[in-house]
This record gives structure tokens, C-alpha cells and sequence, in this order.
């Protein structure tokens, strides 16, 4: 949960009773920046989230919030890229640009398909007949 520049974290440490007490810690901006950029030192040496959550002492999602929030959700380019890594850039690119055209022919596809049921739902009423139900069809 965020509230202005303060986030709350829930961390789980007793049980009692057989309930979670549950404690809550707001963690500053500044922290917040630290802990970022504590990540990012970890995604570089090539550490999974779910590690780098764990040792930060915070859920992957908040973890993911704050990147999000930091707009940092693609690799960081703190340091120079190397030629390969530039050249892995251009596949990258064309294949965000297949995944859009896709999408793109997705929903053009959903689009159609709802367009042809509700004529067909239309030709129905239209009969009277009401909706057939092709299981009661294939059974007699």
C-alpha cells in the first residue's frame, strides 16, 4: 500500500493463536531509493526478483511497485552497452514490434467474432426459434 511518499510494507513475524500478527513499515523515499538501487547492483550480477525481493526484506510485488513507480521497469542503462548488446537490441525491438501487430490482429479477431455472434444471436431472435442447443441435437 502507498500513501504519498510513504510505502507500507507488511512483513509477517508472530503467530499467535494461530493468527499472523502483522506489523507494518513505512519505508522513506530515501530508503526506498536504496533499496532500487540495491536491486539494480543484483539484477546486474544477474539475480532472479524473487531473490532480490527476499533479501531486501519485501514482497515482490513491492518490489515491482517501486520499479514501476521509478518508471525502471526495463534493464537500467547505468553502464555503456557493449556492441553484442547492441546488436541483441535490434531482435528485441522487432519482436516488440511483431507481439504489437499481433495484438493489433487479436482484438481486429475478437472484434469480428462478437460482431458474428450477435447477428447470429439477432437471426435467431428474428425466427423465433430462439438459441439452438446443438447438444440436444446431437443426442436424438
Amino acid at each position: 500500500m502507498s500513501i504519498g511518499d510513504v510505502t507500507y510494507v507488511e512483513h509477517h513475524n508472530e503467530v499467535m493463536d494461530g493468527e499472523r500478527i502483522v506489523a507494518r513499515h513505512r519505508h522513506t523515499a530515501s530508503e526506498i531509493a536504496t533499496k532500487l538501487a540495491m536491486a539494480d547492483d543484483m539484477a546486474a550480477l544477474g539475480r532472479l526478483h524473487g531473490d532480490i525481493a527476499k533479501s531486501l526484506g519485501i514482497s515482490l510485488m513491492t518490489y515491482h511497485r517501486w520499479r514501476k513507480a521509478r518508471g525502471t521497469l526495463v534493464r537500467p542503462a547505468s553502464r555503456p552497452m557493449a556492441d553484442a548488446e547492441r546488436a541483441d537490441i535490434l531482435p528485441e525491438r522487432e519482436q516488440m514490434s511483431q507481439i504489437r501487430e499481433l495484438q493489433l490482429e487479436n482484438s481486429r479477431l475478437r472484434r469480428l467474432v462478437t460482431d458474428l455472434l450477435l447477428e447470429k444471436v439477432k437471426l435467431e431472435e428474428d425466427l423465433g426459434a430462439g438459441p439452438v442447443h446443438h447438444r440436444t441435437l446431437a443426442h436424438r
